[in-house]
């Protein structure tokens, strides 16, 4: 179990670093058809559908794969 925690904080720091120093790699993410984006004068409203489903998807398959 704690190995799994040693694993993901690492996964997490580099992802970090990543969006510190090359922010233009995640420029996509929020931004694909599908992501609903409202804005008016007085609210904004952000559901990112697509990106979560592409984003569980990946983790799904991580998962499986390092589970075998």
């Amino acid at each position: 179990m704690s190995r799994w925690f040693i694993i993901a904080g690492a996964i997490l720091l580099v992802i970090g670093v990543l969006m510190h120093f090359a922010p233009w790699l995640f420029n996509w993410f929020g931004r694909l058809p599908g992501d609903i984006r409202i804005e008016s004068e007085r609210s904004r409203v952000f559901i990112p559908i697509t990106s979560m489903i592409i984003l569980s998807v990946v983790l799904s398959l991580l998962l499986s794969f390092f589970r075998r």
